[in-house]
């Protein structure tokens, strides 16, 4: 990864995480820091980590949005350029082989949120707020928002969120089917923690594929979605993870995965 001051990479025990470094200004993305952020997770895939964490420097903000500053000039070409970059970063942590978890420490605004919903699971601290702002700006969300929120919460909470900019704190999230669980601000680290300690013993090879049929399933009807799945299954019969967990069950003892 280039040389940068706003993102961090950091991997320790098969756990790859990336931290936006730009508290003073509540870690905004400008291009620098989307550009970095783009180079961080593309070596943290070939790290080959079993898990991916994403989240903010400082205490109030996980990441407030995009950069203001740099949009409000920006012609038709030249915003349709920043959205694909943004898209790229969101379908990046959207196709890690690995599952990725947003740690909301703070602020998830605008593009922060939509990279927050990008992300496998989204474990927030007390103190978290979310909110699809770009409406008070005069736009919509354009790194994904429109797409994978009404995927995520009910239709009628969506709309309500982008048509209103509204905000809600990490309770109604929680409620909302946003966040998978809220805890303590000073609980959060230790709670990722245990969560990439848990996904980094699980099966490798099943959990990469548990992923990929999953996100297929956005894209297809039923019937092709079952089908995917039953290949997807049996594409795994013969791999280190079935032969092993396989084994550890008729053996009657704990399985001790690659």
């Amino acid at each position: 990864m280039p040389d940068s001051d706003t993102v961090t990479l950091d991997i320790a025990d098969e756990v790859a995480t990336i931290t936006v470094d730009r508290p003073e200004k509540l870690n905004s993305l400008n291009v620098e820091t989307l550009e970095a952020l783009q180079a961080a997770v593309a070596e943290a895939e070939d790290a080959d980590p079993r898990a991916l964490v994403l989240t903010g420097a400082g205490e109030e903000a996980f990441i407030a949005g995009a950069d203001i500053s740099y949009m409000k000039d920006l012609d038709t070409p030249e915003a349709q350029a920043y959205a694909e970059l943004g898209h790229d970063i969101a379908r990046s942590l959207e196709t890690f082989p690995a599952p990725s978890i947003a740690a909301v420490n703070g602020y998830a605004f605008g593009g922060g949120c939509e990279l927050a919903l990008a992300c496998d699971l989204r474990v927030a601290a007390e103190n978290a707020v979310f909110g699809q702002t770009e409406i008070d700006l005069g736009i919509v969300p354009g790194w994904g928002g429109t797409q994978r929120l009404p995927r995520l919460v009910d239709d009628e909470v969506a709309r309500r969120l982008i048509l209103f900019g509204e905000r809600i704190d990490a309770t109604d999230a929680r409620e909302y089917g946003l966040v998978g669980e809220v805890v303590a601000h000073d609980q959060l680290e230790s709670r990722i923690d245990e969560l990439t300690a848990d996904l980094a013993a699980q099966p490798q090879f099943a959990l990469a594929a548990a992923k990929e049929a999953i996100n297929a399933s956005y894209g297809m009807s039923l019937e092709d979605g079952l089908t995917y799945e039953k290949r997807v299954f049996s594409g795994l019969f013969g791999t280190p993870d079935q032969r092993e967990g396989m084994d550890a069950f008729v053996n009657k003892r704990d399985p001790d995965f690659e």
